[in-house]
């Protein structure tokens, strides 16, 4: 049986009268890309959030690698290994994408700094960045002003930041969000790459992107999980073509 590295069971949200997620229970397995898909305000991003360590959940429990971590923090869980992207980008602009991927190693390792110099003279810490740069393909603008970046860039450097952590798995809200067709092509190839080093939980509304990548999606309605399956059977299923797909999408 495939390993599972990252699960749910039973996360249940409130805002209010607003039930955000009810008794959602999913996991992601070593090797594979995970998708959850669903309208504006399903609650994939609150899902996200109680997943990362961001927000509490009302009740359930998110396991990874094994332990309960819904008592822990972000900070906890990502020194544990998961790794996550933002829909709206958290990097540093006036920073260079080099001291944006220093700073991501230094964060996994639970340095603080004083002077911002020293840690840029850190070998290890620079070799680390310097590795996942080029994994993404920014090595040769590592030098560059991150706010000079291509909004594609942007979102390699993101994901570059993640792979300081030595992740174990992938939180990705929206990586595509924001992308033309040659950038989403782009970025659809270098996730496909990852998923044998760390599997991806995606949060995603480029359609074309998750049915090329994903080898499970679930799919998410009013704070309900109503499907999980294979690309074709999330195609095929009536419920969720009636809810989000729509039948000549889902043709």
């Amino acid at each position: 049986m495939t390993e599972v590295v990252l699960q749910t069971r039973g996360i249940s949200k409130a805002f209010g009268a607003v039930q955000a997620s009810t008794e959602i229970s999913l996991d992601l397995r070593a090797g594979e890309i995970h998708a959850l898909i669903g309208p504006n305000g399903a609650g994939k991003s609150t899902l996200i959030k109680q997943i990362a360590g961001n927000l509490a959940p009302d009740s359930g429990t998110v396991q990874f690698l094994g332990r309960d971590v819904t008592g822990l923090g972000t900070v906890a869980r990502a020194r544990m290994g998961l790794g996550r992207t933002f829909q709206i980008s958290a990097l540093a602009m006036e920073h260079t994408v080099l001291q944006n991927a220093v700073l991501g190693a230094l964060g996994a390792r639970g340095g603080v700094f004083r002077f911002f110099r020293d840690v840029m003279r850190n070998r290890e810490l620079t070799e680390v960045a310097m590795q996942a740069l080029e994994r993404v393909g920014l090595q040769d603008q590592a030098a560059t002003r991150t706010a000079e970046l291509s909004h594609g860039q942007r979102r390699q450097l993101e994901v570059a930041v993640a792979l300081t952590l030595g992740p174990r798995a992938f939180l990705m809200d929206e990586p595509m969000a924001g992308l033309g067709a040659e950038g989403s092509k782009h970025l659809t190839g270098l996730l496909d790459g990852l998923r044998a080093e760390a599997p991806i939980l995606l949060v995603e509304h480029d359609m074309d992107a998750v049915f090329a990548l994903a080898d499970r999606i679930s799919v998410l309605v009013y704070g309900r999980v109503i499907a999980t399956g294979t690309g074709p059977e999330i195609r095929a299923n009536a419920e969720v073509r009636q809810a989000y797909l729509g039948a000549e999408d889902a043709a």
